[in-house]
């Protein structure tokens, strides 16, 4: 990563930072895509497919990762951007693994651990959690394949790769 060098490699979150985009940059996921941005690698942009034998399934969903200063000793936050019937868009989610259960976040669990849990929550009941929504199966279909036919356009160039890969 180009930008690297501009962060304090000394501030133990930076250090974990940086080794988890080294680590998902040399072991890609075929559900997920995800990178920081080149200007604060404290917020991450990512793309991940549907998960398999559910109705987002073959659905490319964006969104936003926001890790605080003292990652990885407190959790994240998600945010999506695509329409999803599942998640509200450009709000925060609250999950088990976000910044709304801090007690709940281990620091072994890293981008990487999130995304596959963001993903398994997918399909899951939303019982009125925040940022939740519980659209008809039917209208999360239509959701999942419009997401794949016009990606959205956002920020920096790098931003921009994350968004126009299929993971």
């Amino acid at each position: 990563m180009a930008a690297a060098g501009k962060f304090n490699r000394s501030n133990p979150a930076v250090k974990r930072i940086l080794q988890e985009v080294k680590e998902m940059q040399s072991n890609p996921s075929p559900d997920f895509m995800a990178l920081p941005l080149e200007e604060d690698i404290f917020e991450w942009q990512f793309a991940i497919l549907g998960p398999r034998d559910s109705e987002f399934e073959g659905g490319i969903y964006h969104g936003r990762i926001q890790l605080p200063s003292d990652y990885p000793f407190k959790p994240p936050s998600f945010m999506l951007l695509t329409p999803s019937g599942r998640f509200e868009i450009q709000k925060k989610i609250c999950l088990n693994i976000s910044n709304y259960h801090p007690e709940h976040w281990q620091p072994s669990w890293s981008v990487r651990t999130a995304l596959v849990a963001l993903i398994a929550f997918m399909p899951t009941n939303p019982g009125g959690a925040l940022g939740s929504l519980d659209y008809k199966k039917e209208d999360k279909r239509a959701l999942a394949i419009k997401s794949r036919e016009t990606p959205p356009k956002f920020g920096s160039p790098e931003r921009q790769s994350v968004i126009d890969t299929d993971p």
